[in-house]
């Protein structure tokens, strides 16, 4: 098996420009809508609508590698970072820390270059104990392969296949030197992140924790595209919930040439997907802005408070006294009280009867 690294004239990737042209416009397009919106707000929605997307990212991130964290730790640990006043704060474990900070620096410092020290720094605190579950690891260093090669592999019915080796270790300083010197001078635009991506995670130069800062780089190239610490849009739901094609189509440009087109293909449609989630997400941004302003004379409970924001932030499932109970850690004769308020300000109303019993807001 012959790898894209080992093609004569890597890394000088080659793409279809004529084809890739109508979705790149397309994803640039949507983009701009976006950041310009964006624009529209205020510093303290901007700061929250940056809490929300990169506590998305982190967790997201982190599942695509079967890390389950706890959101509300990672949502603490982010608000903590960005000085914003988070009423559920928690304490995060260093492993989350650990990743936030990461994610952080990526996007927010996104104009300092990219170096060797940096990604060391990154992978350090990815695993503040120096192991990987119950493996030790070389933390803040490149993999040396001690235990031979890196390889991804996958095992079914006892047997393994092997998808992609990556270059050796004795090689890996003159490659991610390589890398490190293109990054930091290339275009920023779409087409940089997504071989960025694909760069980076076919070096696989660490032992563990490639994937999650391929993503943090990623964020790194689409910040500096942005020029904007504020994040507002991220891959990672969409790579998560695509999971097995994006392996796929990793797997079949590691092991092709150096036409690289299929995967800015992917990379850009599955950004595309990711600007649309984050459009209809604006809305309930601009929806909750409009109601505090248009209810600012009226006296709301802290509860109230939190619950009312959690339903313009895109609750899931509907409404009841019982999730209200739940969510604010109360009784639910307390919760039934304080909806009966909602519902006589005129801000709630009921829906069904019953068991079926649920509520609205009175703007839906």
């Amino acid at each position: 098996m012959t790898y894209i690294y080992q093609q004569e004239g890597w890394p000088n990737f080659t793409w279809d420009k004529a084809h890739l042209q109508p979705l790149l416009a397309k994803a640039e397009f949507t983009r701009g809508v976006l950041l310009g919106r964006m624009q529209a707000i205020g510093f303290n929605l901007k700061g929250e609508a940056t809490l929300n997307v990169l506590s998305q990212e982190i967790i997201k991130s982190s599942e695509i590698e079967g890390e389950i964290l706890n959101r509300e730790q990672v949502r603490s640990s982010v608000a903590r970072r960005l000085n914003i006043e988070f009423k559920e704060q928690t304490n995060s474990s260093r492993y989350v820390d650990g990743v936030t900070e990461m994610m952080l620096d990526a996007t927010r410092n996104y104009e300092n270059p990219l170096t060797r020290e940096r990604l060391f720094a990154w992978h350090a605190a990815l695993f503040p104990t120096g192991y990987s579950g119950i493996h030790k690891i070389d933390v803040g260093a490149f993999r040396s392969d001690k235990d031979g090669s890196m390889q991804v592999v996958s095992s079914r019915r006892n047997r393994e296949t092997v998808h992609f080796e990556a270059p050796e270790a004795a090689k890996l300083e003159k490659h991610v030197s390589f890398f490190l010197k293109w990054a930091n001078s290339a275009p920023r635009d779409i087409v940089s992140a997504a071989i960025a991506h694909l760069w980076f995670v076919t070096l696989h130069p660490f032992d563990d924790g490639n994937g999650r800062i391929t993503r943090a780089i990623t964020e790194w190239m689409l910040a500096r595209t942005d020029d904007s610490e504020f994040r507002f849009y991220g891959l990672s739901s969409r790579i998560l919930s695509a999971r097995k094609e994006y392996y796929a189509v990793l797997e079949k440009t590691q092991c092709g040439g150096l036409d690289i087109t299929a995967w800015i293909e992917w990379f850009t449609g599955t950004l595309q997907k990711s600007l649309e989630d984050a459009l209809r997400q604006t809305e309930f941004v601009f929806r909750k802005s409009k109601f505090w302003q248009e209810h600012e004379h009226i006296e709301f409970s802290a509860h109230q408070q939190k619950v009312l924001n959690r339903l313009f932030d895109g609750f899931e499932g509907k409404l009841t006294s019982a999730k209200w109970a739940k969510i604010c850690k109360c009784s639910q004769d307390t919760a039934s009280r304080a909806i009966a308020d909602l519902i006589t300000k005129g801000i709630l109303r009921k829906e069904g009867s019953g068991r079926a019993t649920h509520y609205l807001l009175t703007t839906e």
